[in-house]
Parts: C-alpha cells; structure tokens; sequence
C-alpha cells in the first residue's frame, strides 16, 4: 500500500520538536547559550532590568482561519506579544512559544504557521528558543516574550499636564476585520492596506526605544485607543482629554477612505477598534519627538473623555474586555 503524502500524514510530536529545532535553532543570537533541542533554553544574564510577558492568541476568539492564513497567524500572534515589550520601551531578547494543535493538524500546516512566527521573530530581533506543543480541540497560540529595559516605561508615569502621544495607527486594523466579514468587500488599495493590517500587525520596537528617555507612560493598543490611553489615565490617577480634532487630523487617509464605504466614523474605529499594536504615550510637550503625533492631554482629575470643539466631553467607554463578551 501505497503511504500518504507527507502533508496529509498525521503530525506526531516527534515532527513537530524536529520541525521547530530546524526553523529556530539556527544561528545562534545574543544573548542565547542554548536554544531548542533540550529540556529548557539557557540565556546569558542580562545586564538590564529583564521584561517579560506573556500573550495567548485563540482560533475564535482572535482569529478566524477562514479570514488569515496559517503564516498570518503565526505572524500576528508573535508580534502581539512582542508589542508589550514595545510598551515598556524594552529591547527584546528572546521567545517561547506553547501551541496547541487541533488533531487533524498536518505536518505541513505547522510548517506554515512557524513560518509566520519565524518571520515575527526575525523582524522584531527576538529569537525563539524554545516552548512546548500538545493536542487540543483548538488552534492556539501562546507567546512569552523577554526583554531587557535600562528604564521600562510604566502605565503610572503620565503628570498632569502632559500630552498625549500616539505612535502609529489605530482603526485600521478594525476596518480590516470589517471588510473580511463582509462578502463582496471593494479590493482597492485602501482596503487591502487595512486588511493588511489586521493580518500582519508590526509591535513598534525601534519607537519604544526611542521613546523610553522621552516619555513618562506609554502603552499598546491592543484592546483600542479609548480603552487602552484610560489604562494610563487610571494607574497614573490623571483624568485624560482625548481631543476628537486632533485625533481625525492623525488617522490615516486610507481609514477614512474605508470607514466611508463602511458607513462607519473613522474616529470609532480609533477608539474601539483593536489590534492595531500602535503606541499610545504621556509625556512633556517639549519632548514630543516629530513621529509621535499629539491627540489629547492628561489633567488633574480622574476619569477618561473625548473632546469636541474644544469644550463639549463625552465619557470615554472601555476597549475590548474578554470577560464581558
């Protein structure tokens, strides 16, 4: 009889270590004494504070297979994780990655979606070193990342009086999400920058660093802007101003153009939107540096707002929360 072809023979463990010694073992990176292929990785002691965090990514909770390749996913689960030690203004120093596999998960379906993390980890220069893997009734992703930060920026730093920052987009991966769950979706250039978006998010780690001497506070947006900027109103026990013209001036022509055709307002696909990993910080107007624009201010006070026309504030609601789906 005749054996099936490699990528439909079912995945056992032994394929799986071997695949994932062969992807990430090589080269040998900073700081890494010992890589895959024993019980536990070994890293040289850095000479900085370490960071760590950890982030899962779940096959119906943070993507649909039917909206994302298996490379995709690879590729945003790593980088999701690595945009916290974007956040804290960390240099990363390496990974690991525990996955779950679905059981009729071939051979060649892994090779895809390491090859999605192995592109992450290259780009964002934290080698991968090791994990675990096991069968589950669903895909999941679960990525630690280590990063060393001579001074980690915190949620609690922001003062009254400083502004607030934000350092890349926000909206566009929620577009994004929104033209895939909508069949017959325009294909022009503006749609599939913001699809893009959703399937290859970018953690900011050269602007971390940059703005780890530069800024009091800072923080990703995973969850959206309006959720994520309150986070460090509250632990820096400030009360921000998010002002509504400021934030329209900020946001891409290419969300607009797709909010439009969505029949949806740019500035809510900002603030709830989601996943776009941007940076939102605190910091001394004097210090802002060009490629962070201003989109509000921190106060004496508590509480979040949006300001229209330089008077009227609105609440802010929440970002996304998993526990209050």
């Amino acid at each position: 009889m005749k054996r099936p072809p490699a990528a439909s023979r079912r995945l056992d463990e032994a394929q799986a270590v071997a695949l994932f010694r062969r992807k990430f073992a090589a080269p040998r990176a900073r700081g890494v004494l010992m890589g895959i292929g024993d019980d536990a990785a070994v890293l040289a002691a850095p000479d900085a504070p370490l960071v760590v965090t950890v982030d899962a990514s779940l096959e119906g909770t943070h993507f649909r297979r039917e909206f994302a390749s298996l490379t995709d996913i690879g590729f945003r689960a790593f980088q999701a994780a690595a945009s916290d030690l974007a956040a804290m203004g960390a240099r990363p120093l390496a990974a690991v990655s525990a996955l779950t596999l679905p059981r009729d998960f071939s051979a060649s379906e892994l090779e895809e979606l390491t090859r999605g993390q192995a592109e992450a980890a290259r780009s964002t220069a934290c080698p991968l070193v090791g994990g675990n893997v096991a069968r589950s009734e669903q895909l999941t992703l679960t990525t630690t990342v280590l990063g060393t930060a001579e001074h980690p920026l915190p949620r609690s730093g922001a003062r009254p009086d400083d502004d607030c920052w934000l350092v890349g987009d926000v909206g566009l991966a929620a577009a994004g999400l929104a033209l895939l769950q909508r069949p017959g979706r325009a294909k022009g250039s503006a749609e599939e920058r913001c699809v893009r978006a959703w399937r290859r998010p970018r953690a900011l780690i050269a602007r971390g660093l940059a703005l780890a001497p530069l800024a009091h506070a800072a923080v990703d947006v995973s969850d959206g802007l309006a959720g994520d900027a309150a986070h460090l109103a509250s632990s820096s026990r400030c009360r921000l101003v998010l002002e509504e013209d400021a934030l329209r001036s900020a946001l891409p022509a290419a969300l607009v153009t797709v909010a439009r055709r969505l029949g949806k307002d740019p500035v809510e696909l900002a603030l709830y939107g989601g996943e776009d990993y941007a940076l939102v910080a605190a910091g001394p107007r004097a210090a802002r540096p060009r490629w962070a624009r201003r989109v509000g201010r921190f106060e004496k006070g508590r509480g979040a707002f949006l300001e229209s026309d330089g008077e009227r504030r609105v609440p802010l609601g929440g970002g996304f929360d998993h526990f209050k789906r």
